[in-house]
Formats: structure tokens, C-alpha cells, sequence
């Protein structure tokens, strides 16, 4: 289980849900930014990172990933750009040939000698910061399992989908629990849909990192949020091992209290263990687009 390769003719699935509420507009720690911007820069990172991940060198992209935004505060609805609510899911090629903009932004890069040097670097945006409303979870969730059991008809060899919901509190459209089950009983052939959760927070507090028990948890909404997410499977595991965290028998796919570099390193959990090696068709030296 969760061992199917990803190729053109089974691709796999990644649905961010994020959080629009009100409160996401709120100073995230000392980033200088709200939680949405940094929510959104993170979100167009990972899909500036999957788009790299899917091309050849020759300005083709292949569509070994297809991948969603909802966004859930003052309604339930896609959030990226190109998508609309027949088409939630998109593949990768129409991505990166559709960017709602490209930004220029200044960073500061190696210089090849030792130095540093400050370039103005192109950034594709598919995702704005959006802070306003309430939190739907349960309608978001409900829009998951929709989109997911759809995908998973279609594509019942392929690895299964991988929704991660990030948020800064609790729903407010009632339990989210049972939602969330429905969304992790949808199946492929390759295992059930995993379903990750990310609690972010505004100012400096405990945070808990992949917990294999809901014991220690700091706040009753941590517990709905433990329950609701998906037990590592083990590629999952060592990728998040791979990166430094502890991991355990049972751990979950759940962060609370995120910093932004711990929610930017989770977010991209999911392409490191779906493709360890990397893509082999974009690796192995055939261009055969059959496959």
C-alpha cells in the first residue's frame, strides 16, 4: 500500500484546503507578514517547487501531479487561479502555462564565489491571501470528499490523494470529525486518501510537531484536529524523519501551533515521499510520452 509509482498515466493527487476566516489576517509571529500571506507564499512555493519537479529541462511540463486549493471563510470555493467549481482539480501543465501573475521579487543567492549577491527572481502566483469570514470546515471537508472520490474513480492504480487542511482555529460550521472520516474512507487500489492537518498560530506558544497520542495536546480543538488526521504510512514517515522531526509508531499527519518554516517543510512532505527518486520518467532517459 502506498507504494505505486507515479507516472503520466497514474498521477497523483494533491488538495490544499486553506483557512480565510477573519483571523488569518493577523500578524503571524515575527515574519512581518499576516498567516494568509505567508499561507499563500508557501502554497505558490510548493507549486513553483511541483512544477519544477514535473519538467525536463525543455520547457515541457509533464502531468505526473494534479492539484487543488479550497478556500473556506465567507463560502467554500476554489481558490486557484484557473480552477473553477466544475474543475477544482487541475494538472500541472495548465499550472505552469497559467499563472495568474508573475512577481518579481529580490532575494539574496550565492554568488558561485563564495559571496552573496541580491537578483531579482520571477515567482509564478497561482494563490492570493484571503482573510475574511468565518471557518466552514465542515463544508470545506464535505467539497474534499467530493473532489477526492471523484479523482479516485478515475484513477484507481494511482497513489492516493493527499489533502492537507490548514487553519488557525476551530470550524465553525460544527464537529468537522465526521467530515474528515468520509474524506479518509474514499480509496485507489493504492490505499485510502490521507488527510493531514496544519494548526497555525499568531504568537509564540508550544508547538507539537507529528504526535503519535492526542495526550499533552495544549487546547480541546487539538484533539478534534489529532482525530481527524491520517497515521503516517511509512514513506511519508521517513520523509518527515528525513527532515529532523521525530517520528513514531503511530504519528499522525498533524502539526500544532506551525511555525512558517515547519508548515513550508510539511507542505512539501508530500511530493518528497510520493517520488523519493525522483520521477524515473524524467530520470531513466526515455521520452516516450505513451507512458
Amino acid at each position: 500500500m502506498y507504494s505505486a509509482e507515479i507516472n503520466r498515466m497514474r498521477p497523483a493527487c494533491l488538495l490544499i484546503l486553506i483557512d480565510h476566516s477573519s483571523s488569518m489576517g493577523s500578524p503571524w509571529a515575527d515574519t512581518g507578514t499576516s498567516m494568509a500571506e505567508q499561507l499563500a507564499l508557501a502554497v505558490n512555493r510548493l507549486l513553483g517547487n511541483a512544477v519544477l519537479l514535473c519538467s525536463k529541462g525543455d520547457n515541457r511540463v509533464y502531468d505526473y501531479f494534479e492539484i487543488g486549493v479550497i478556500g473556506y471563510g465567507t463560502g467554500v470555493s476554489p481558490a486557484l487561479h484557473g480552477s473553477d467549481a466544475g474543475h477544482i482539480v487541475l494538472p500541472i501543465s495548465q499550472l505552469a502555462e497559467h499563472p495568474k501573475r508573475v512577481d518579481q521579487v529580490t532575494r539574496k543567492i550565492p554568488d558561485g564565489a563564495g559571496g552573496i549577491i541580491e537578483a531579482t527572481l520571477p515567482i509564478p502566483v497561482w494563490v492570493d491571501p484571503v482573510s475574511n469570514g468565518w471557518t466552514p470546515m465542515v463544508a470545506a471537508l464535505e467539497t474534499a470528499e467530493r473532489v477526492v472520490a471523484d479523482w479516485c474513480a478515475r484513477h484507481q492504480t494511482s497513489f492516493p490523494p493527499i489533502v492537507i487542511n490548514v487553519t488557525d482555529g476551530e470550524s465553525t460550521d460544527g464537529d468537522p470529525r465526521p467530515a474528515a472520516d468520509r474524506v479518509r474512507s474514499v480509496k485507489t487500489a493504492d490505499g485510502a486518501v490521507l488527510l493531514f492537518n496544519v494548526h497555525l498560530a499568531a504568537g509564540p506558544r508550544q508547538a507539537v510537531s507529528f504526535p503519535s497520542s492526542p495526550a499533552g495536546l495544549p487546547a480541546s480543538n487539538a484533539d478534534v484536529m489529532f482525530e481527524m488526521s491520517s497515521v503516517l504510512p511509512g514513506n511519508l514517515a521517513e520523509a518527515a524523519a528525513a527532515l529532523g522531526y521525530h517520528i513514531e509508531p503511530g504519528s499522525r499527519g498533524f502539526l500544532y501551533n506551525a511555525d512558517a518554516t515547519t508548515m513550508i517543510e510539511f507542505l512539501d512532505i508530500g511530493t518528497r515521499a510520493v517520488t523519493p527518486n525522483g520521477l524515473r520518467e524524467l530520470t531513466d532517459g526515455t521520452d516516450d510520452d505513451m507512458r
